[in-house]
């Protein structure tokens, strides 16, 4: 019994030490960045918070890295638009406590979950942060590098989904999902468009985020249809789809607004 309760002990012990550590990362990268106003320490902190991943044999380190891609993803993206929102003159400290106060929020609450349909909804978190920081600060990289990010976003979300999945062709079908994400990104490179959003400081809502938002709820839902029925049934996917395909058409023919760098 004492055994039991040493046990025990320890296990909140850990558990307090866990929440503390992410609560501290979070105010850390906040506080680097205010201090700074560049990204680049917070970049920093969130590489050496991922000191595990390559505490293994080296053989193991590509499946490290790629089993924390969508935690980096996250973290780099909150980041990224922590800093894009402290270029506000007006309003930017309190957009970025919001985005700290999330990204604790993710740590602490979203990313240890392991069921299936939090899984889905990890990956789509990456897709959504990492989608909307890129496009917010790639408008004046070359169009090579944002393919490359585009094709890794899209990688690494597939790969997360799968995985929870357990099927045999994971890394085709992510590769497969990357070039989608890859191909869409070089497209709307060249035609980027960007929804104001009032209520957070010189923050936009790029209109690729919510396309490859929507195609990767699709591509989700058809997949789950797939290994539940080994056959794709329409009745599964007929309203994603509908719902979808409406939402893509009301924003390429309705809702064009600046450009992202654009004054």
């Amino acid at each position: 019994m004492e055994f039991l309760r040493t046990v025990r002990r320890r296990s909140v012990v850990s558990e307090i030490i866990y929440v503390l550590l992410n609560v501290a990362l979070a105010i850390a990268i906040l506080g680097v960045t205010l201090a700074t106003g560049t990204p680049w320490l917070g970049l920093a902190l969130i590489l050496l918070s991922k000191w595990r991943v390559l505490a293994v044999r080296p053989r193991y380190w590509f499946a490290h890295v790629e089993a924390n891609m969508v935690d980096v993803i996250v973290s780099i993206g909150t980041l990224l638009l922590i800093w894009l929102a402290g270029q506000s003159t007006s309003g930017g400290l309190a957009v970025q406590i919001a985005l700290t106060v999330l990204y604790t929020a993710w740590l602490l609450l979203l990313k240890p979950r392991t069921l299936v349909s939090y899984v889905a909804v990890q990956a789509a978190v990456a897709v959504f942060v990492g989608t909307m920081a890129l496009a917010s600060v790639s408008y004046e990289w070359p169009s090579s590098l944002v393919v490359i990010a585009m094709w890794l976003i899209g990688y690494s979300a597939a790969r997360h989904v799968l995985v929870s999945h357990s099927d045999d062709d994971i890394r085709l079908l992510s590769m497969i999902w990357g070039f989608v994400f890859a191909e869409i990104g070089w497209l709307t490179y060249h035609w980027t468009i960007a929804y104001n959003l009032p209520f957070a400081a010189d923050l936009r809502l790029p209109q690729v985020t919510l396309i490859l938002l929507g195609a990767s709820f699709l591509a989700e839902r058809t997949y789950t249809s797939y290994m539940k029925h080994d056959t794709i049934r329409l009745n599964d996917i007929i309203l994603p789809l509908l719902l979808v395909a409406g939402i893509i058409l009301v924003l390429l023919v309705a809702f064009n607004s600046a450009s992202i760098g654009s004054v």
